[in-house]
């Protein structure tokens, strides 16, 4: 036995094997330590090799699944190798092999599955720093490709796509990016030729080329779609019906978020890891699982299309006028039915998927009605049309399904009881049989108590003795000839005739004759389904973005949502703007604020205490922007949204210790990215930059990055600081203007107003602020003796009112100064001699002698 499971764990070298051995799963060895370890299951041992004990751990085979689930989240995959012989004839042990492949990124089984997270398996790739991305979601028949350039853009597609299971080949130079990643899978380089993949997925496809499907096969994303495409093939061992297309994912068409970016504004997930506080738990009421994925899926890629955005804005108004609560109730009866099709397609559906589905198609006309009562608004009616066309009615699938399978059906199908009575005359003649017939049994007992004259005579049957003729003592001088004593017992004796034995013997193989005909027709009802799977996935689909639009709807309405407008204008404007999050924990009422950003006044150079509100100022900005890309709705009186190509966003930080890099190299590094890939049309959001390091350090950082975002790439930017030395940047640019938050002190206490107002704040309130997080009192005592001595020292920095000079306007960024010959130093001299010393400033003598520094080393 150990020889043969040697023979299968050599095929799978680098998973664990669950290898079945009677009722449960065994492992051994690594395997065995392996699972041990994070099952918490106990370690055992099992038979000698090399005179030592050979380790061992199992799990019940009825309970694999739970256990299954906790080895997918934690990332690991798993060979179920099942007994596929049969032990009556076998010669030594039971012939086994491995019949499916368990892992984080094709796991399509209910069990597994987090019903509400997308489950994506993706390949990557890369050549002199193009990176090929390709991404499959088998419980949705999605399958991506895109190129990106730059690791920066690589990671933020990773962070949008929500990799389950990452798969890279072996002479990939970047592993160190995917340290953060679960399910990591190396895998050979000829995985990724292009041509074995282009031949793959055309057999795939049935097609001749990718063209059809707008994807460019000189990709190299294409080399990463042969992988996937086969380890989906090696893990699930069987066709791959549902999956029929391939689409490029165009950037240009999304509004695009690095990693940072995404995480920073907790779309959702938080920053612990966790799914509370977020943007989705607040905007999420869909009434599906697809729903809910899909609805994801728009927060992490909104589109840019103006035309689409408006359309969702003019179906969220159409479902606010009508009912919208009657389509969700409607809708959360549909239920899940695009992962149930993709286990239909990979026929590992189970009873319970089928009377779900059966279900889910019975109130597809009730939707359909639904649908119609919408199109009375003009301005929707083509998109409702859309809708309905898209969502098909099913009658004879529905009927089919419901006359198939019972109302409850077990949750396997194993030991039978899943096709309904009535739905086959053979498989009902068969249970009747396998139940003993009971009505020619009791034709029988009457026949032999007329033929025998023995009143008591009974005929039984029991799972140990069969069936039986049984008669009391005091009555066994009138049994017949032909009765064969099966049994004697204290006060019976039991018989068995020849027309009974061959009732027991048909009995008998009705039983597996019955569940070998049901597990026939139950196979039979995937081939039914098959040829309207595609047109049922189109179904499925359209119902996901119904129920987003729904959901859109019912937001609106509960949270006091309201349709901003989009405009052509370089233009971000609000009145009354609300953060969705916080105001949903807070127990108070929200403090709305306005914001006009335009050409004329592209920065705001924020400033006031902490706890103030800047952050949720900033971020409130952030997430209207992007719940307008999204189609919904936002939290605001009104507002006017001009076209944004991206958000970035430089808020917090924390060391990267694993990358060997600490909080100022993390906030450097994000700003970096900020400063080399924004556009005129971005939204950036800088917090406190500079903080990380030394003050004039970080002050001279905050100031050179404040200029280079306002004069070299003019995009709209939000500026939070405690460096009040940069409200004076407002003197010198017409487009920077300074707001801060507004606090009350009054006798070393601090009241928080959280409104946003004109101008530079006065003051940090730093003292006050550590009072109120405890601080003890001889601290702060000494922090305000130390407070004034440095305010004294430096009497011109202490607030903005109180500069006495006015610092000039440097010359703007040049494209020498942007891209700097470090080579030699002739460059220094000639800078030296091209600046008028008289009219520079110290700050900006000092800037430079830092700026020329860093460029010489």
């Amino acid at each position: 036995m150990m020889a043969q499971y040697l023979g299968i764990k050599a095929q799978h070298p680098e998973i664990l094997l669950f290898y079945r051995m009677g009722d449960f799963y065994e492992l051994f060895f690594d395997d065995a330590k392996k699972a041990a370890n994070l099952l918490n299951i106990s370690l055992t041992a099992r038979g000698k090799t090399a005179g030592e004990p050979i380790p061992m751990a199992g799990v019940p085979y009825h309970a694999a699944e739970n256990y299954l689930a906790k080895l997918v989240k934690m990332g690991e995959s798993v060979a179920i190798c099942e007994q596929v012989g049969d032990p009556a004839t076998s010669k030594g042990p039971v012939d086994r092999q491995v019949v499916r492949i368990v892992t984080p990124g094709t796991v399509t089984d209910e069990a597994l599955l987090d019903d509400r997270q997308d489950a994506v398996l993706a390949a990557v790739t890369e050549h002199k720093n193009v990176f090929g991305i390709a991404y499959i979601d088998l419980a949705s028949a999605r399958f991506h490709v895109l190129d990106c350039v730059g690791e920066d853009a690589f990671m933020a597609a990773l962070e949008r796509i929500k990799v389950a299971e990452l798969l890279y080949n072996e002479e990939f130079s970047h592993v160190h990016l995917l340290e953060r990643f679960k399910g990591k899978r190396r895998r050979p380089v000829w995985e990724y030729d292009q041509q074995t993949a282009l031949t793959k997925l055309n057999a795939q496809f049935n097609t001749l080329s990718l063209e059809g499907f707008g994807v460019d096969e000189d990709m190299l994303a294409i080399g990463s779609a042969g992988c996937v495409l086969q380890y989906v093939q090696e893990t699930q061992r069987t066709q791959l019906a549902h999956i029929s297309a391939i689409t490029h994912d165009n950037q240009s068409q999304i509004l695009y978020m690095d990693a940072a970016t995404q995480r920073n504004l907790e779309l959702t997930r938080n920053l612990s890891g966790g799914n509370e506080n977020t943007l989705l738990s607040v905007i999420d009421n869909t009434s599906t699982s697809m729903g809910s994925r899909l609805l994801q899926r728009y927060l992490h890629q909104p589109v840019r299309d103006q035309q689409e955005i408006k359309r969702r804005h003019h179906m969220i108004n159409a479902l606010q006028g009508a009912s919208f609560d009657a389509i969700q109730d409607c809708l959360k009866e549909i239920g899940d039915i695009e992962r149930i099709l993709a286990r239909v397609a990979l026929r590992s559906a189970r009873p319970r998927d089928f009377a779900r589905l059966s279900h889910g198609l019975n109130q597809l006309p009730l939707l359909n009605q639904q649908l119609n009562e919408l199109c009375t608004n003009d301005n929707v009616s083509d998109l409702i049309g859309e809708y309905q066309q898209q969502i098909s009615l099913y009658p004879d699938l529905a009927d089919l399904l419901q006359r198939a399978i019972i109302e409850n059906p077990p949750v396997v199908l194993r030991d039978g009881g899943v096709i309904a009575p009535g739905y086959s005359q053979e498989l009902d003649e068969l249970r009747d049989l396998a139940q003993g017939a009971t009505a020619y049994l009791d034709a029988l007992e009457i026949r032999e108590r007329e033929r025998t004259g023995i009143a008591t005579l009974k005929v039984n049957y029991n799972k140990v003795h069969g069936f039986y003729i049984e008669v009391s003592r005091a009555n066994s001088h009138l049994v017949p000839a032909d009765y064969v004593r099966r049994q004697t017992l204290k006060n019976n004796e039991r018989y068995i005739i020849p027309e009974l034995k061959e009732h027991e013997d048909k009995v008998l193989t009705s039983q597996s004759r019955a569940l070998a005909l049901e597990k026939r027709l139950y196979e039979a009802l995937f081939d039914d389904i098959m040829p309207q799977l595609q047109q049922l996935l189109k179904s499925a689909s359209a119902i996901a973005k119904l129920d987003v639009m729904a959901n859109f709807a019912e937001r609106a309405h509960s949270l006091n949502l309201n349709a901003p407008e989009l405009s052509s204008d370089n233009v971000i404007e609000y009145d009354a703007g609300r953060h969705p999050v916080v105001e949903a924990v807070m127990n108070t009422p929200f403090i709305a604020n306005p914001l006009y950003v335009s050409d004329s006044a592209k920065m705001l150079m924020i400033t006031g205490p902490n706890m103030g509100g800047k952050s949720t100022y900033m971020r409130q900005t952030a997430l209207i922007v992007l719940l307008t890309y999204i189609g919904s709705y936002v939290p605001v009186a009104s507002a006017t949204i001009g076209p944004i190509d991206r958000i970035f966003t430089r808020i917090g930080a924390s060391d990267d210790l694993a990358s060997g890099r600490s909080t100022f190299m993390v906030e450097m590094t994000e700003t970096a990215n900020i400063l080399n890939n924004a556009t005129a049309n971005s939204l950036v959001l800088m917090d406190e930059i500079g903080r990380g390091t030394s003050t004039y350090d970080g002050l001279s950082l905050a100031w050179a990055c404040a200029e280079y975002l306002a004069e070299h790439i003019c995009c709209y930017t939000l500026f939070a600081t405690h460096y009040f030395e940069l409200t004076t940047l407002a003197e010198q640019y017409a487009h920077i203007q300074n707001v801060h938050l507004s606090a009350i002190e009054h006798n070393d206490d601090i009241k928080f107003m959280h409104q946003v107002q004109q101008g530079a704040a006065s003051k940090s309130y730093g003292l006050q602020v550590a009072k109120l997080a405890g601080v003890p009192n001889a601290v702060l005592k000494v922090a305000k003796q130390k407070l004034s001595q440095l305010e004294q020292a430096t009497p011109q920095q202490a607030t903005p009112s109180k500069t006495t000079s006015k610092p000039n306007k440097r010359e703007p960024f040049t494209e020498e100064q942007l891209s700097i010959d470090l080579d030699t130093e002739h460059w220094l001299a000639q800078k030296l001699k091209t600046i008028d010393l008289d009219e520079l400033s110290p700050r900006e003598a000092q800037a430079l002698l830092y700026e020329w520094r860093k460029a010489l080393k």
